[in-house]
């Protein structure tokens, strides 16, 4: 028996999920969250064979229960199971060691599939995600892409600065290697493109 955990922040998915993975003889659903402390704290509690997660989620993000996971060095495999087929999103997917990156319009059976693939140690990932393999990787460093969800927030440079305890000519030197890194020319260009690519990703 395949034992699952589910996290996902929309109830009406994650039920709809839940519901039809226990339809399945060998797959049982022991615990649902609405968001990534809330799997962590499942996955810690009952330990499951495996976890499937959305990525944007309240709280922490699908990516960052992955990475805790493999920081901890825990067993649960994890499945991200997504709308974003965002290159950003899959190689920090991949770098934390997640064992499938499948997209929400899979079948119900390409799905169950996947889970046993999984299971037997093979690695899942959707077909129409294979070329994202070969895009450019995000060449923002970690404070960069702190600072660039801080501006998309509509912080100023210097509201900035006191929030992560750095000096404002500190910040602009960040933003600046950060249009120089993405040949943007302002903050609000440099936040769109590495939006649309998953270079940052904030946890609601």
């Amino acid at each position: 028996m395949i034992r699952v955990v589910i996290a996902e922040d929309q109830g009406m998915l994650r039920s709809a999920l839940g519901a039809l993975l226990d339809l399945e003889e060998d797959i049982t659903v022991i615990g649902q969250a609405e968001n990534g402390k809330e799997a962590l704290e499942l996955i810690y509690q009952h330990q499951p064979d495996l976890c499937i997660v959305d990525i944007e989620m309240p709280i922490m993000s699908g990516l960052e229960v992955a990475e805790q996971l493999k920081a901890k060095q825990h067993p649960c495999r994890v499945v991200v199971l997504t709308t974003f087929a965002r290159p950003g999103y899959f190689q920090r997917a991949v770098a934390a060691g997640v064992q499938g990156y499948l997209l929400k319009d899979r079948s119900s059976d390409e799905l169950t599939d996947s889970l046993r693939n999984i299971m037997l140690g093979k690695r899942e990932i959707s077909p129409e995600l294979i070329e994202i393999v070969w895009e450019e990787k995000n060449p923002l460093t970690s404070r960069e892409q702190e600072i660039l969800i801080l501006a998309e927030q509509g912080l100023t440079t210097n509201e900035i600065a006191g929030r992560l305890f750095l000096s404002s000519g500190t910040v602009r030197n960040y933003l600046s290697e950060v249009n120089s890194k993405m040949n943007t020319s302002n903050r609000l260009e440099a936040i769109k493109i590495a939006r649309c690519k998953g270079w940052i990703i904030e946890t609601p």
